[in-house]
């Protein structure tokens, strides 16, 4: 059967689009194949940094043949509406007129022949090649063609055989005299620059590797860690995993030679951060480990060409670009430690933080003081440490180390920290106030660098929202879906007993007062509205800061949801917890959710969950049409039925056991007594009409089946839970 095999080449694609360029030109070939309905058995896609190619394989030679038949107007229809129709088919169409029971219509049968493999094929490059979308893309020539670097040559072959598909670069070019499609294309740019003519995607495969360009990129990846890690054991090192970076220099050759080089001991001295950082990001080398976990004077670069030489040039060339970076970060680390970092935390007052926010050293102020509230009992030497490392928490941003490499920020600090002779846990708190940054990211542990990082990140939260910049769609520039995932991992993997809504009102009365004004400004507008639509508002009762609280907590409801369903956390016990109202305790809302599940797994729990839904129901059919709430307690004397004595008696004892088990936060009791409601409440569905023909007896019912709403609803709203 066909084969198509595609390969775009142009000139150096960057290494972060390539992943994603392959997958979508695969992605929009098959489309158009699925849309005509063309099966096929395979299709693969290849990226090098110059070439994105395809095979498809098991295609058809020739499109299935289509038969159509559409109906058109009444024969009775004005002559305007029959030619319309009739103009509409295309050549050959058939038409005839049949009776139906609405009348006599015309009915067209079209008759469709298939496509040549070749032609079906150039229609789905032309629509892949037009489709792909570049985040950055470049336009050369006169022609309309963009892509992200300019285009070499195509190949685009079925069977062995070009399709008919080219690209115009030039406007007055005629066409078919652009980039045509054939079957040839060119090896390795240095080591094999001859044309290679090719048949199908085997030899295609063979030839490349024959002219030094490995295609598939989980064979370069594995052949570059391979040679890499083997370059280390011979030394008697290891390997320094950097994913990302394997991934990226992936993309940046096509024939990976990897070589070793030597840091000079001067640099050694650097910390490894330093070290690494700066190799990683600017050079694109690998470090290595010695025996002791520490940085070895050795790194891995890896080359896109062979030598001579074995690579002896290519690495002295390495060797002698990485002396000239480090020598400046030998000279910043030097520098930077003449001065205290404290000598340097005024000068932040110098970097704006947001215009509407204020400068980083008014930030600095407000998570010192926000640290320490937030905190409430402490000794004289945690505040003191809890101070100093909130107040020192961003001054290395003003170092040139950390002006020549952002990424370094928080660690460097550190560094001077110790350098300065600070407390350890001053120093860790530099560090670690950033942290968490991500869901593998390690979460701090540490008295100070628990509260200054969660001060810190409140602090951004509250005050982007109160400037009314909040996250939109896929959109969030200032990150604070990360900053509220990490306030969410500091509380619960230290299990912090905060409430989450003063904190956020704490903080609000730290921001600027012209914040604070246009804030208040803002919700009174908006309260007014909300008035002026018939809704009952009270805004005396009602602060700015309370304000805010309420919406960075619906904010972080939705994040909470998010992280914890990575954990096997359904959402909807989340949504029927916070829908209680008041509940702003993790910790405690974790808790009980983790009790309701267990709870909801068992048997009574999910007979009860049934047994809740049907009195909700019913409850809420009858007091809609009676117009009036049942909410209160049945009345003792028209228990009448073995199943309602039993089922109030219940109810009875089980209020105050669960009000209790809440009270003392021990949820898995608070269920256990909800579990004892279960044999009552079936035996009351199962004996008891609720719907009795005396109203009174009638009414009393409808009150126990609140009585069973009710004391549901005091664990969780049991109308939120979606059920297995």
């Amino acid at each position: 059967m066909p084969e198509l095999l595609l390969e775009i080449l142009s000139e150096e694609i960057p290494a972060r689009m390539q992943a994603r360029a392959a997958d979508d030109l695969k992605r929009l070939v098959t489309f158009v194949f699925d849309d005509l309905g063309i099966e096929y058995d395979t299709a693969e896609s290849f990226f090098t940094p110059r070439r994105l190619a395809l095979v498809v394989t098991g295609l058809p030679a020739k499109q299935p043949d289509t038969s159509e038949e559409k109906r058109g107007p009444n024969v009775n229809a004005p002559e305007q509406a029959i030619n319309g129709f009739k103009g509409s088919l295309p050549e050959g169409a058939v038409i005839e007129e049949r009776e139906t029971p609405k009348g006599t219509f015309y009915f067209a049968t079209v008759e469709r022949k298939g496509h040549e493999a070749s032609r079906f094929c150039s229609f789905a490059v032309g629509h892949a090649v037009s489709e792909l979308n570049w985040s950055k893309s470049m336009r050369w020539g006169s022609g309309r063609v963009r892509w992200v670097r300019p285009l070499h040559s195509i190949i685009g072959i079925v069977d062995g055989e070009p399709i008919p598909y080219s690209i115009e670069l030039y406007d007055d070019e005629p066409v078919g005299r652009g980039i045509v499609a054939g079957n040839t294309t060119v090896g390795h740019r240095f080591l094999a620059p001859d044309a290679i003519t090719v048949t199908d995607f085997t030899d295609y495969k063979a030839r490349l590797l024959a002219a030094k360009v490995m295609l598939d990129p989980a064979e370069r990846q594995a052949k570059i860690e391979a040679d890499a890690k083997a370059l280390c054991e011979a030394e008697g090192l290891s390997l320094k995993d950097d994913p990302g970076l394997l991934d990226e220099v992936t993309g940046l050759v096509e024939w990976p030679v990897v070589l070793m080089g030597t840091i000079d001991d001067a640099f050694m001295e650097l910390p490894d951060e330093v070290l690494s950082t700066s190799m990683r990001s600017h050079q694109k080398y690998f470090s290595t480990l010695g025996t002791d976990g520490k940085l070895a004077n050795k790194f891995i670069v890896v080359a896109n060409t062979e030598t001579k030489d074995d690579g002896q040039q290519v690495v002295a060339g390495n060797e002698r670009v990485l002396r000239a970076r480090l020598s400046d970060a030998k000279f910043f680390w030097d520098q930077d430690r003449a001065t205290k970092l404290e000598s340097r935390v005024d000068a932040l007052a110098e970097r704006v933080f947001h215009a509407k926010l204020g400068n980083l050293l008014e930030k600095v102020g407000r998570v010192e003081e926000l640290a320490v509230d937030l905190v409430g009992y402490i000794t004289e030497e945690q505040e003191f440490n809890l101070r100093q490392a909130a107040k020192l928490a961003k001054a290395d941003l003003s170092t040139g180390m950390v002006g020549e490499f952002p990424e370094l920020q928080g660690i460097m600090g550190r560094y001077y920290a110790q350098n300065d002779g600070k407390d350890a846990e001053i120093c860790d708190a530099i560090a670690e106030h950033y942290s968490p940054l991500g869901p593998s990211d390690i979460c701090p542990t540490q008295f100070a660098s628990i509260w200054v990082a969660l001060a810190d990140k409140i602090d951004t939260l509250v005050g982007f929202f109160a400037i009314d910049e909040r996250p939109t769609g896929s959109k969030d520039p200032y990150a604070l879906r990360r900053a509220a995932l990490g306030v969410i991992r500091l509380i619960l993997e230290n299990g912090l007993r905060l409430s989450l809504k003063e904190a956020f009102a704490k903080s609000f009365l730290l921001q600027p007062e012209s914040v604070k004004h246009a804030y208040k400004n803002m919700m009174e507008e908006a309260y007014r509205a909300l008035a002026a639509s018939g809704e009952e508002i009270d805004l005396s009762e009602k602060g700015p800061d309370q304000d805010i609280s309420y919406q960075v907590l619906a904010f972080f409801a939705d994040r909470l949801k998010v992280h914890l369903r990575e954990q096997g956390v359904r959402h909807d016990l989340i949504d029927a917890v916070f829908a209680l109202g008041g509940e702003d305790d993790l910790v405690r809302l974790i808790n009980r959710v983790e009790a309701l599940q267990g709870f909801l797994k068992t048997e009574d729990g999910e007979n009860l969950l049934t047994a809740y839904r049907r009195a909700a129901n019913i409850l809420r059919a009858e007091e809609k049409k009676d117009g009036i709430s049942y909410n209160d307690a049945p009345d003792p004397g028209l228990l009448t039925d073995d199943a309602e004595k039993a089922l109030a008696d219940a109810l009875d004892h089980a209020k105050p056991a669960i009000e209790n088990a809440l009270a003392a936060e021990d949820f898995v009791a608070a269920m256990q007594a909800l579990a004892g409601l279960r044999k009552p409440v079936d035996t009351f569905f199962d004996d008891v009409t609720v719907n009795a023909d005396d109203a009174a007896l009638r009414a009393n019912r409808l009150k126990l089946l609140n009585g069973i709403r009710a004391s549901l609803d005091g664990v969780a709203d049991f109308s939120k839970i979606e059920g297995r």
